[in-house]
């Protein structure tokens, strides 16, 4: 059982490796060398050249200025100095908001901790029950509940901050959720112009014997949408031409870098072997063989891009749709289209950077069947996972480990391995099992088949919080693994699973502050440091950056990684919630984590991360959601504790919290969720009345004409594209559907150069294609 003197011993050992972490930044972020790897967003925008271009040799590579180490601390304030509307237009809202999950956290956590400090210790310190019972304990467990006398009346002031507690808690994030919401709203009418707000995806086309998928979108959005549609873009199974395409790109980068060699030497012509990595093979000219393989790539894909765009098979049955203003594309996103409810189904299209182009190749049907077998699979990889999980918590017993290595057990007793063991290693075995589940959660929330990278990274952030509840805090507090967690549950009755749960959890509290320490602590201050990359980076700058283009891809600057961070954010709600009224004494260590990640984060956004796309803080309902849960959770498993405490005079008033806390969230999903999932007509009828009045003229066909055409077949021949473009505008008069009932379409069409006359009556126009 870890003491107070073992938990100070693992604090020790965590805040001197953050101490390190941090102190190593300040030294490395300010070497020439190192420059890419700790701004590389402002090389991005480019606002920024690399310090190392000019001066001595050694100033390229070492910073000389010896004042500049004495400021070592002073990236903390720059982080925060930039204003949240500053740091929206930089940043974009998606970071803004997940930066505020941090603030939310400090917010909630600090008057629950001084309160906490204030009632609940003296409270729970002032009893002897540990010290007159047989029960092994540590000078925690003396500050927590478990030192309260069975059947006591103090219980009372634990029901009552539990109600202190939760009514904090959902004032904060009610006035959070109305925040971001506003905040969403406000960006999304100043955004500038977007190709997703006049855009809509179409799924489940229905096939039609008579007519193309292009031909049958445009045909019935003209019946059905007569003056809003203005134009469309079908979707291709592009996936093998996509690898093509990027082998290209590979030899594309070898060719240049031996032109780049022949330029500087031209008394000699680079070559290179034939075989693997040119390790072996017939010795050739480098220039003309990396020709002649771009030049057979060229022909596979020209021939792989005429076999897709002339097979109907490779054209898939959906199509990103367009409309004349943002209103239009709001009403056919928010509506049925057809009296069939399984065909022509509409949404919001992703940004063009956030469409995940490769699942947009998978057939409709498949997607039910798809997330069927993704269930499946993640519920045995959740609860098969709890093996080796159930292993790192054996480490932290001394007498099991000493049991199975007796030999070991002189070196065990040794004071400080003895504090090392329980204090350091268990958190950070648990780490490393738990590296590789974010991109297993990936690959199977890709299999699912989800048509955005947003969508991908909310699905994976789900499944992760689900895990590391089932895994790391219910498999914490319970020893065995899950199945047989899980044949317990079952043969108990549904209110004694609270209890047995319960019990547990004040004396698991060690465990999580060294969890805590190791993960928040140590972890944070090695996110900043960005050790991985810059092991890349120079590897890659050392072994495989062959020109300008080489070292920009080899300074990756990453992105916020959603689908791991926030899960793991939630993880220390879901720990200051329940063990505030438990053990307030984890309460300081989350509130380090939130602090100094909330700083670190900042800084991280600012001068590194560059996301991939913009969703407008879509994600806030999940996050609110999952404080909600972790909420529920803490009073559910208080009253499963207090039940073993013969406190069942508050059993009533414990089950009024959950009930209110449900009713909570259905408030704030009534009020603040629809503005995360629809977009509110008004404003866009705003936004188009006021880009009216400013750009009359605006050729807004031309600006989405190519938006979300698949990126293989952009910047392979421009003129092309833009030819197409030209032929657009090209309206025909009046044209005849290629249809058998021969209807025909009351508006122009670019498929046909005919004309007929339009159809005699309105209720014919109206007609479903």
């Amino acid at each position: 059982m870890a003491t107070l003197n073992d938990i100070a011993v693992a604090a020790a050992i965590n805040i001197l490796t953050a101490c390190a972490f941090f102190v190593a930044f300040a030294i490395l972020r300010i070497q020439p060398v190192n420059d890419r790897v700790y701004f590389p967003k402002w090389y991005i925008k480019g606002l920024r050249s690399s310090p190392s271009s000019g001066g001595a040799l050694v100033s390229k590579f070492v910073n000389l200025d010896f004042r500049s180490y004495a400021k070592f601390l002073n990236w903390m304030p720059a982080a925060l100095q930039m204003p949240e509307p500053e740091l929206i237009d930089h940043a974009g809202l998606d970071s803004a908001a997940y930066l505020r999950i941090y603030l939310i956290g400090l917010k909630i956590f600090v008057p629950i901790a001084f309160v906490a400090f204030a009632v609940m210790v003296p409270v729970n310190w002032t009893n002897s029950t540990l010290k007159n019972s047989n029960v092994v304990f540590s000078n925690i467990d003396e500050l927590s509940i478990s030192n309260v006398p069975v059947g006591s009346s103090r219980f009372w002031t634990h029901l009552v901050m539990a109600y202190a507690f939760t009514l904090w808690t959902c004032y904060v994030l009610k006035r959070e959720y109305e925040k971001v919401a506003s905040m969403r709203l406000h960006f999304l009418a100043s955004d500038q112009r977007r190709a997703d707000q006049f855009t809509v995806l179409v799924r489940n086309v229905p096939p039609d014997p008579d007519e193309t998928v292009s031909q049958l979108v445009e045909h019935f959005f003209l019946v059905n949408h007569p003056d809003h549609y203005l134009t469309h873009q079908v979707v291709y199974n592009a996936n093998k031409l996509s690898k093509l395409v990027n082998e290209k790109k590979k030899l594309q980068n070898w060719l240049d870098y031996y032109q780049l060699k022949l330029s500087r030497n031209p008394s000699k012509r680079p070559s290179k072997k034939t075989g693997f990595l040119g390790l072996w093979g017939n010795r050739v000219d480098a220039i003309d063989f990396y020709t002649s393989e771009i030049e057979r790539l060229l022909k596979e894909i020209s021939s792989e891009r005429d076999k897709i765009t002339s097979n109907p098979k490779s054209i898939m049955p959906a199509a990103f749709v367009s409309f004349r203003t943002r209103w239009n594309a709001a009403v056919c996103a928010q509506t049925q289209q057809s009296r069939n409810p399984t065909i022509w189904l509409t949404e919001w299209a992703p940004e063009p950077r956030d469409v995940c182009w490769d699942n947009l190749a998978i057939p409709y049907v498949s997607l039910t069947i798809r997330r069927l077998v993704v269930a499946v699979a993640f519920f045995f990889l959740t609860f098969f996972f709890m093996i080796p999980i159930a292993f790192v918590q054996s480490l932290a017993n001394i007498e099991g480990i000493e049991k199975a290595v007796p030999f070991l057990k002189p070196v065990i007793e040794v004071k400080f391995i003895k504090s090392f063991i329980q204090g350091f290693l268990p958190g950070i075995a648990l780490k490393i099992f738990l590296i590789f589940l974010p991109t297993i959660l990936m690959i199977m929330s890709k299999f699912e088949g989800f048509n955005s990278i947003s969508a991908l990274e909310r699905r994976s952030a789900t499944r992760y919080y689900i895990f590391q509840f089932v895994n790391v805090f219910l498999g914490s507090i319970i020893t065995g693994t899950a199945f047989q967690q899980l044949d317990k549950f079952i043969h108990q009755s549904a209110n004694e699973i609270p209890k047995t749960i319960g019990v547990s959890i004040p004396m698991k509290a060690t465990f999580f502050i060294t969890y805590i320490m190791v993960d928040g602590w140590a972890g944070v201050a090695g996110e900043i440091l960005r050790l991985k990359p810059l092991i890349i980076y120079h590897l890659k700058n050392f072994l495989l950056v062959k020109t300008e283009k080489d070292r920009e891809e080899a300074m990756d600057p990453g992105t916020l990684g959603f689908n791991t961070g926030e899960p793991q954010i939630q993880l220390y709600f879901l720990l200051g919630l329940v063990y505030a009224v438990v053990s307030p004494i984890l309460l300081p260590f989350i509130i380090v984590f939130f602090g100094l990640a909330y700083v670190v984060y900042r800084h991280q956004i600012i001068n590194v991360y560059n996301q991939e796309y913009e969703s407008a803080a879509a994600f806030w309902p999940d996050v609110h959601g999952r404080i909600i849960t972790a909420l529920i959770v803490s009073q559910l498993l208080l009253m499963g504790l207090l039940s073993t405490k013969e406190a069942a005079q508050s059993t009533p008033l414990l089950i009024t919290l959950p009930v209110l806390t449900i009713w909570f969230h259905r408030f704030c999903k009534g009020c603040y969720e629809p503005a995360f999932i629809r977009y509110p007509l008004q404003e866009a009828m705003m936004k188009d009345t006021l880009e009216r009045a400013r750009e009359p003229n605006l050729n807004l066909k031309g600006f989405l004409q190519n938006a979300y055409i698949h990126p293989v077949f952009k910047g392979e021949d421009d003129s092309e594209n833009e030819a197409a473009a030209e032929e657009c505008e090209k309206e025909p008069a009046v044209v005849p559907t290629k249809r058998q009932s021969r209807r025909n379409t009351p508006l122009p069409s670019k498929y046909s150069g005919s004309s007929s006359s339009s159809l005699p009556d309105d209720t014919q126009k109206m007609l479903r294609p």
